[in-house]
């Protein structure tokens, strides 16, 4: 379920120089640049870009970093991207900064095969190394047998299940992630190999076996980052609209928000589940997730978020 709200019909053209207008002048007119980016998907903002450098020989990318700052300039970088460059960029940027590794966790886990061999490629036309290499070099041990097998893993997308295989592989499961005896191998193995479905069917069989989720109390205070990137890997193919909820909720309700993940998840799921992560989050929180993102933010900013969201300011 989208938010976005783009036109059927929209000239690329027309875009294009309104665009050129809005940057002409004394100061820029961010409201422009709101209206006509903040309500196209990505097939036509990827025209609007053609048709901008036909007429003007100019990237439209580098004069919005030229006209825009701070968050807002950030946000429309991103949201202007197409999608495999985007998620190229995310986790680079996540990988330079501080070793995200949730943000390649999400990525691996949430995309389709076709959609994450599409970063992979994206990844090496940008930096001109793989997306695996980078992995490898700043990570060691299980942690980059987990990271380095989700991003080349190419599953099986269909819906049949191995039933007596999901008990098993929910037992290895509980040894290794949640008692810790077992071995680590087999649940990288498990967790990087599997279909969606056969994860999934044997999450609930761990969970119907144990009477509690296996992420339950899997995060203790001073987890390392293999644990915290296991939790997340089950988080994202148990329920990613419920991971994507927890990840702005905890944007959020830190002391400053975070603006990287909010915006992350708000550009990166505006053309897919974002009303669906709206409405978890209302539920879970009794507040409208609109509400908070306008009172956390501000600005064009907000604006922008906010349009993506469906929202009017």
């Amino acid at each position: 379920m989208a938010t976005l709200i783009a036109p059927s019909n929209h000239s690329p053209q027309e875009d294009a120089e309104s665009l050129r207008k809005a940057f002409e002048g004394w100061g820029t007119d961010e409201r422009t640049v709101i209206t006509i980016l903040g309500h196209r998907n990505s097939h036509q903002i990827q025209q609007i870009r053609k048709a901008y450098e036909e007429i003007y020989q100019e990237d439209l990318i580098k004069r919005l970093e030229s006209e825009l700052k701070g968050d807002f300039e950030k946000a429309v970088y991103r949201w202007i991207l197409e999608p495999a460059d985007r998620d190229a960029v995310l986790a680079n940027v996540a990988l330079k900064s501080g070793k995200n590794y949730n943000v390649v966790v999400e990525i691996a886990s949430i995309l389709s095969p076709e959609e994450l061999f599409n970063v992979r490629r994206a990844y090496i036309k940008r930096y001109k190394h793989s997306l695996e290499e980078d992995l490898a070099t700043h990570t060691s041990g299980h942690l980059r047998q987990l990271l380095v097998g989700l991003v080349t893993a190419f599953r099986y997308v269909g819906d049949d299940v191995n039933a007596r295989l999901a008990q098993s592989e929910a037992d290895i499961l509980h040894e290794a992630v949640k008692e810790k005896k077992g071995s680590q191998e087999e649940a990288v193995r498990i967790l990087t190999t599997r279909s969606k479905a056969q994860l999934i069917a044997t999450f609930n069989r761990y969970r119907e076996t144990h009477g509690t989720s296996i992420t339950k109390k899997l995060l203790e205070e001073g987890s390392d980052d293999f644990q915290k990137a296991l939790y997340t890997t089950i988080r994202s193919f148990n329920d990613h609209v419920k991971y994507y909820e927890k990840v702005v909720r905890d944007a959020v309700k830190k002391v400053g928000t975070d603006e990287d993940a909010l915006t992350r998840v708000i550009v990166s799921r505006a053309q897919h589940d974002l009303k669906a992560i709206s409405d978890v989050y209302h539920k879970r929180n009794s507040v409208p997730f609109e509400h908070v993102v306008a009172k956390e933010t501000s600005g064009d900013y907000k604006k922008l978020l906010l349009t993506l969201l469906g929202q009017e300011d």
